[in-house]
């Protein structure tokens, strides 16, 4: 990633494209499955299904528990805002109508597998980046900076991740 400058208040965002030699059918089983995402991601520690459900539907909601070294450890409510099963899967996190950030993954059948994005936006609501920035102002534009490439590089892990598990038949878990 390289340096844009952007602050909290641009909304920045990032999107990590992979090719997985699978059919977006299989991709979709391992990207809706939230409660699959601890196992492939450094940060992400637990996900739980809220108001009985025990899958995703738009509205849904369901509650991620996190650890940073340098944030340490919080728990948030994210809403599923977009659901159209075999292409889109996203949520917002805290206020789905001013999220603290917005999570998206994409598939599109390609070259006879799939071609996957995840997007993540960061804001406009507050976030645990925004007590950071509270306390450095001076430092905004470089706090957002390394937290962006913090998740462009976990997002790449996450990716590669779901790339495995697709491309091994019969494995269903990291």
């Amino acid at each position: 990633m390289e340096w844009t400058g952007a602050r909290y208040a641009d909304k920045p965002n990032v999107e990590v494209p992979i090719w997985i030699a699978a059919p977006p059918e299989r991709v979709w089983e391992l990207i809706s499955d939230i409660e699959l995402m601890p196992s492939l991601s450094s940060e992400l520690q637990s996900v739980e299904w809220l108001d009985g459900r025990t899958g995703p539907a738009l509205g849904a909601r369901f509650v991620g528990r996190s650890k940073h070294e340098a944030f340490g450890e919080w728990a948030t409510t994210s809403h599923i805002v977009e659901y159209e099963p075999l292409r889109v899967f996203a949520w917002a996190v805290a206020d789905p109508q001013f999220p603290s950030a917005i999570w998206r993954f994409t598939l599109e059948p390609r070259d006879g597998g799939t071609m996957l994005r995840q997007w993540m936006q960061m804001g406009p609501g507050r976030s645990g980046l925004s007590v950071a920035i509270d306390r450095m102002p001076e430092k905004e534009q470089k706090i957002v900076f390394v937290r962006m490439r913090e998740f462009e590089s976990s997002i790449a892990t996450t990716l590669e991740a779901i790339r495995k598990l697709a491309e091994e038949p019969g494995k269903a878990r990291v």
